[in-house]
């Protein structure tokens, strides 16, 4: 059958909206968690209420103030009847009053990195763990920004210098694996330190992953998984990334490090970079062998809730009601870079004859360009912008803009957040090419690849009307991609 302009768009919006849906976390935390007669079950286990004194509930993450909320509607009978405490990292837009749990506002909307208000969150996280009591059950609630949202670093590092290196790697390029590997050995929470805390007491972490194949010790950097990585390996990342920083530091070299982060003079980031690199180095060299986690030890268990399977699944069975032929793709591993995923997206949708969708879900990664070359966007309105790009080239629409396939691509981060921005990404669809082609008349250099070039997309899709702005949408897991083809 054939669909109109409009009928795509609606269904787009459906479908996207339907695989959000799937993962909100009521519906997760519920299928979970549940009291049946005089046990609390979790899983595919049951805790006896007799057996519990206390319920500590802790966390961190983007979507943990919402599963937290589920959480203690849940625990409500127990009210009276049990001590229930809690603490929670959340970013300052989720910051509700709860009964039990605190809700604290640890960083500002769309600002995903690490505050000290973080800090002193995750400082409390720590001291409810360090006094456990073997009758206590911990349940620790943690998704995607759980790495931002539970700073806790080492004595010898500021967070300021956390923030450099997380900043330089986020602008180099680096994947959240590599991210994680490095930002585990400088913290006091993560890379399984959480768990070595409990000493035998019990603790569940609930997780609802944002990470391509659910590794759970990459996940909000691991608190509470066995740490796989050593610093040799957070070193082999700043290698790869900050190569002359590395070398002078192990060499002993006197010479400026000018450059090795784009700067002309040493500046505070080299500084921090040094710095970390210098106590990577002394780790190393430590006589104390470093930490082993005993997967036995205690009663830890980690179960993932959801995941971007998940929101693909859900998605999919909007698609087919609303009478699709779709297919469906999960990434399992990083993706590289989001111009190039965009421009493998497009190729998919030109190539797509059997199915008239496909429903993706992936994360990439974008370099960004120095900061007074660079625009606003995010990695999911930058694959958008890139599809395009292509696609303008292999049909050659600016000669022949009547070719323009009666299609649909959608991208989009499932927080509703992309980059420093307040949309979740953008689509492309016939409505917005005639959009474009009614600007490009007025304002000729209007062209896409410059917006590319400067990391600009939103300020490209926003005046033609497809940015993707849904605000929180209280979930994270990765990034969904919607493909829809008119026949």
């Amino acid at each position: 059958m054939s669909r109109t302009p409009q009928q795509l768009r609606e269904d787009l919006l459906a479908i996207w909206n339907a695989g959000i849906e799937g993962v909100q976390v009521d519906r997760l935390i519920r299928n979970t968690v549940s009291l049946r007669g005089n046990a609390l079950q979790i899983g595919d286990e049951k805790y006896p209420l007799n057996e519990i004194n206390r319920i500590v509930v802790i966390g961190g993450g983007k979507a943990s103030g919402a599963m937290a909320e589920t959480l203690e509607s849940i625990l409500t009978p127990l009210f009276g009847r049990k001590e229930i405490v809690g603490w929670i990292n959340v970013p300052e837009n989720n910051a509700k009053p709860l009964r039990n749990i605190v809700l604290h506002p640890a960083r500002p909307m769309g600002v995903n990195e690490p505050t000290e208000s973080a800090v002193e969150g995750t400082d409390k996280i720590l001291d409810l763990v360090k006094n456990l009591n073997s009758g206590d059950l911990c349940l620790n609630l943690l998704s995607g920004g759980g790495s931002a949202l539970l700073p806790a670093p080492a004595p010898e590092i500021s967070l300021q210098e956390k923030l450099e290196l997380t900043r330089f790697l986020s602008e180099s390029g680096a994947t959240i694996q590599e991210l994680n590997t490095v930002r585990k050995h400088l913290s006091r929470i993560k890379g399984g330190k959480l768990k070595s805390l409990c000493h035998g007491k019990r603790l569940i972490s609930l997780i609802l992953s944002d990470v391509l194949g659910d590794p759970l010790d990459v996940i909000a950097s691991g608190p509470t998984a066995d740490n796989r990585s050593s610093v040799s390996d957070a070193l082999g990342v700043l290698r790869q990334f900050a190569p002359s920083i590395v070398e002078q530091v192990f060499t002993s070299d006197p010479k400026s490090t000018a450059n090795c982060c784009g700067e002309k003079t040493e500046s505070v980031r080299q500084k921090a970079l040094l710095h970390i690199c210098r106590y990577f180095q002394q780790q190393q060299s430590s006589t104390r062998p470093e930490p082993e986690f005993d997967s036995q030890r205690g009663f830890v268990r980690n179960l993932i809730i959801g995941n971007l399977a998940t929101a693909v699944d859900a998605a999919g069975m909007e698609a087919l009601r609303r009478g699709y032929s779709y297919t469906m793709h999960v990434s399992r591993k990083s993706e590289g870079f989001a111009d190039d995923v965009g421009v493998h997206l497009a190729e998919l949708a030109l190539s797509m004859k059997h199915s008239d969708c496909l429903i993706h879900g992936g994360e990439p990664v974008v370099k960004l360009v120095p900061p007074e070359q660079r625009g606003k966007g995010g990695r999911n309105q930058q694959l958008v912008l890139a599809a395009l790009i292509y696609l303008m080239k292999r049909l050659r629409l600016e000669t022949n803009p009547e070719a323009f396939p009666q299609m649909v691509i959608l991208s989009g981060g499932t927080d509703g957040e992309d980059g420093p921005t307040d949309a979740a990404g953008a689509w492309i669809d016939p409505i917005f090419w005639s959009e474009f082609q009614k600007k490009i008349k007025t304002d000729p250099k209007f062209h896409p690849t410059a917006f590319l070039q400067h990391n600009n997309a939103y300020h490209f899709f926003e005046p033609l009307g497809t940015l993707l702005k849904t605000g929180s949408t209280g979930t994270n897991v990765c990034d969904l991609r919607i493909i829809l083809t008119a026949d």
